[in-house]
């Protein structure tokens, strides 16, 4: 059998990360101009092998991570942080894999430093010789035009790397990686922090980070959801052992990265009505965890003087239609059946399922509150409802929710399908970045395939996480005194 023991898995994994690597060196998302000799074209025979050997990398991924995450849910215990080096290393040195966002990371960085507003204009106002304007050669063609929809902290960040490089590519696209490969530690850290034991711990870092959704577009392709999901779920940690504050400036940090992080104060204003108790505990839960994570949105803005623009920013993705968006389809296609204009019916189906979205989030945190699901549990799920609503849906925003879920109930059923969710989606999108019919073909195979699998043989329950007046609870009352 190709893969019946953990060290077995071990290293057929690596060998797919390996081959999607060298893969991606032919036909990733290669930049425009600017790749030193290193990331360049090779002609078209070559980027077809190319991606031939990375579809084929990525599915030894896939079935290397599967099978290493049923032999932990039936008691195998292995080096799990030893798999998860392995598995990243052969990335290190890749182009862009699976997407071209992080060239509109640099232009942006080069955007700020050239002092052009980051948020009235896109990567195609940098003019020959400025800052980051190579970047802005490989910009996606939605995206050359679009402002900015992330935080300050995360441009400060892009113009510290732009700085630090010069804007060339190849440097600039390193340091990106470097910032994704600290996200990645900040996901284990805090994912091990929320686990409950030794056991868990492993399967909370299989699920979250050894991840193959993860690996390939954190990690390959540096979105920076990955920061944002660290610096959430790292507050989160800290709230969980009573240092709630702190735990709000990081989500602050984190909201200032993306927007949608803001969802986990809710959450940690749940945990802080709990400890507290009575109505002064719902008053503090409901306005102290804003305030913190306000302040922290403020201070940053002020420090990295690029101004409130992403106020007015957070809703220009989803002028982009995204197949993945089941609300912006439904819209589109019942626009296209009522009106000679679809987009008015599709901006309200969107807003509906926003709303729906919101509905959904908030008997979650009631559900928290009253002590009948865990709060981490709780906002994993909001996250993957909110994900599943929004009007515009990238197969990497599953992690959201996915990376929560896993640091609290890796072992439950839903756990067992945001992993087939994970192995699915991870063939929507090419190494070049672009989005193939035969993508999707693959996806719908995978998922029914692991639905089929989940409903034959599910995981045991034994591992899921207790309800928020368990001993989980227990354990945070503890902490929190």
């Amino acid at each position: 059998m190709w893969c019946v023991s953990a060290s077995g898995c071990r290293w057929l994994g690596a060998a797919g990360s390996l081959a999607v690597a060298v893969g991606g060196w032919a036909a990733g998302t290669l930049p425009v101009r600017g790749g030193g000799g290193l990331w360049e074209p090779r002609g078209s025979a070559i980027a077809v092998a190319g991606a031939v050997l990375a579809y084929l990398g990525l599915t030894l991924l896939v079935a290397a991570w599967w099978r290493y995450g049923v032999l932990l849910a039936r008691g195998v215990r292995d080096g799990v942080l030893g798999t998860l080096a392995l598995w990243t290393a052969p990335l290190l040195l890749a182009p862009p894999l699976y997407s071209a966002d992080v060239y509109s990371y640099i232009a942006q960085g080069g955007m700020v430093l050239e002092g052009h507003d980051v948020y009235g204009g896109g990567p195609a106002v940098l003019g020959p010789g400025e800052l980051g304007a190579d970047a802005a050669a490989s910009v996606g063609g939605n995206w050359t035009d679009t402002p900015a929809p992330y935080g300050p902290v995360f441009l400060l960040l892009a113009e510290a790397v732009v700085g630090l490089t010069g804007g060339a590519v190849v440097p600039a696209v390193l340091g990106m990686r470097l910032i994704a490969l600290g996200a990645l530690a900040l996901i284990v850290w805090a994912v091990r922090g929320l686990a409950r034991g030794a056991a868990d711990r492993d399967g909370a870092v299989w699920l979250a980070a050894l991840n193959p959704l993860l690996l390939i577009h954190v990690v390959g392709g540096m979105h920076n959801d990955g920061l944002m999901i660290g610096l959430m779920l790292g507050g989160v940690l800290l709230a969980v052992r009573g240092r709630w504050v702190l735990g709000c400036v990081l989500v602050g940090l984190a909201m200032m990265v993306k927007s949608p992080a803001a969802v986990a104060l809710l959450f940690i204003g749940v945990m802080v009505a709990r400890r507290f108790g009575g109505a002064r505990g719902v008053v503090k839960g409901l306005v102290l965890p804003g305030l913190v994570a306000g302040g922290v949105a403020v201070a940053a803005t002020l420090a990295a003087g690029t101004g409130f623009g992403w106020l007015r920013t957070q809703s220009v993705a989803g002028a982009i239609h995204t197949a993945l968006s089941v609300s912006s389809d439904l819209g589109l296609a019942l626009g296209t059946l009522l009106a000679d204009d679809p987009d008015p019916v599709k901006g309200a189906v969107q807003k509906l399922g926003l709303v729906v979205a919101v509905g959904l989030i908030l008997a979650l945190a009631r559900r928290a509150w009253k002590g009948r699901i865990d709060p981490v549990l709780g906002l994993g799920l909001a996250l993957v409802a909110l994900v599943a609503l929004s009007p515009m849906v990238q197969p990497w925003y599953l992690l959201w929710g996915t990376v929560v879920v896993a640091a609290v109930a890796w072992h439950s059923r839903a756990g067992q399908v945001l992993a087939v969710l994970s192995a699915a989606l991870v063939y929507e999108t090419a190494p070049s970045g672009h989005t193939p019919w035969y993508g999707f073909v693959l996806a719908g195979l995978v998922l029914a395939l692991g639905l089929l699998w989940v409903r034959r043989d599910g995981w045991p329950a034994a591992a899921t996480a207790a309800p928020a007046d368990g001993p989980r609870a227990d354990l945070r009352d503890a902490r929190s005194r």
